[in-house]
């Protein structure tokens, strides 16, 4: 039998499918490494259990099947009926049996993988709207996917950090933190700088900045609200405090 393959040929395409499944694949590794005992245990949300991370993930990769469902039928299939269907989804989610929540997650992700596997070239530009009401091409749905796998495997709280989260997604990360900073306005007067390089997010207009600056993997995990280790301030403000970042999502 002659083994299935994406029908996209786009080279930046294949390589986005391939880091979504690889964070899937990541994933899966540190989930596989908690025992059914361990999910009762705090994740490194507020307010969430590793149920709840398992469950939130394995549902989301249903809602992207939707969206992708979407671009090949052109019938309308929204992520969540509403925000609130999608809260008590998570909620209903996390009390599953152990072994009922490890299959939502690799069930889940297998179909996803499969309706990105079977999209039409073509189809992979036909708009859908995300659960924040944004209209966007279907492959935005990988960038969707891949923020999601690789951000909460470290949120399970088991050993993964930033520093296991490839470059190329943490660089894609901090553009739509700063990118959604800037259209709440909440970025004014703040430059983010990548240590070593010459990567900069946030308010390069500022004259006089307070600068976060720290390693890629530090300054993404700063920015998404997950803490302030390997940080600090230079420019306005240099030796104080480093405070949590803007709200994101």
């Amino acid at each position: 039998m002659v083994a299935r393959t994406d029908q996209t040929t786009d080279p930046a395409l294949l390589q986005s499918l391939l880091q979504a499944r690889r964070g899937t694949a990541f994933f899966a590794r540190k989930l596989n490494e908690l025992t059914d005992a361990d999910l009762d245990g705090a994740s490194l949300l507020p307010g969430w259990t590793r149920r709840h991370i398992v469950a939130h993930v394995g549902y989301n990769a249903r809602a992207i099947a939707r969206l992708v469902e979407w671009a090949a039928t052109g019938v309308e299939t929204p992520m969540y009926s509403s925000p609130e269907a999608r809260n008590q989804e998570i909620e209903f989610g996390a009390t599953l049996s152990p072994i009922a929540l490890r299959n939502l997650f690799d069930h889940s992700a297998v179909h996803l993988s499969v309706e990105w596997r079977d999209l039409p070239e073509d189809a992979w530009q036909h708009k859908v709207k995300t659960a924040q009401g944004r209209t966007v091409p279907a492959e935005e749905t990988v960038w969707m996917r891949t923020r999601e796998v690789w951000m909460h495997a470290v949120d399970l709280d088991n050993g993964a950090s930033f520093s296991d989260i490839p470059a190329p997604v943490l660089e894609r990360l901090l553009e739509d933190i700063t990118g959604a900073w800037k259209t709440r306005g909440t970025a004014a007067g703040l430059l983010v700088k990548v240590a070593g390089t010459d990567s900069a997010f946030g308010d390069a207009s500022a004259t006089n900045p307070t600068i976060i600056t720290g390693p890629l993997p530090a300054i993404a995990q700063w920015a998404a609200g997950r803490g302030t280790d390997g940080v600090h301030i230079a420019g306005s403000g240099a030796g104080g405090t480093v405070a949590a970042a803007p709200k994101w999502i």
